[in-house]
């Protein structure tokens, strides 16, 4: 018998911000070889030949931090509140999946407020708690609160609807 699907409230896909682009990136390295090769060549005619190794180590280093950095750019997390649930996925950069799930009548969205450079978004119920969006700016937190807080209450306010009808319909009384 196939499942029915549950209503979706709430469904948003987090992800680091990234203000460079490839095309810019690319732009970035190419100016910075240039520069570094003019320097090494003229460094060079000077006879200081030996420093040229520093030049080309200098546009290395700079390419496999920016790596490093865009990787870290492929963590997502996924926020989606059904009528059964609050699931929270994880995916790393390198492949990951981890899943958290919440029953959703309990949970409880909070951050400090006013919101600080350290403050987390923390979702909570019945105990457990999960720091989400660590990536994400002081603004998009606060609103990410926001959205939360008005998801969950949303979906409070439609299972008391639910359940009101459920109490009223005669054909489920046992009485």
């Amino acid at each position: 018998m196939p499942e029915l699907e549950s209503a979706v409230h709430f469904d948003a896909v987090l992800r680091p911000h990234r203000s460079l682009s490839r095309r810019g990136f690319a732009c970035l390295m190419a100016s910075w070889f240039l520069l570094n090769a003019g320097l090494a060549l003229y460094f060079y005619w000077q006879g200081a030949w030996p420093l040229i190794g520093f030049f080309g180590l200098d546009v290395l280093l700079l390419y496999l931090a920016f790596r490093f950095n865009y990787r870290g750019g492929r963590l997502i997390e996924r926020v989606r509140l059904t009528d059964t649930e609050l699931t929270v996925v994880r995916v790393s950069p390198w492949g990951e999946a981890r899943a958290w799930s919440f029953q959703p009548y309990w949970l409880r969205v909070s951050m400090d407020d006013p919101p600080q450079p350290e403050s987390r978004l923390i979702l909570s119920s019945h105990g457990r708690a999960l720091a989400i969006g660590s990536f994400l700016t002081r603004r998009d937190r606060r609103v990410g609160t926001s959205h939360s807080n008005r998801a969950a209450e949303s979906w409070r306010h439609s299972a008391r609807r639910r359940l009101g009808a459920l109490q009223r319909c005669s054909c489920c009384h046992a009485g």
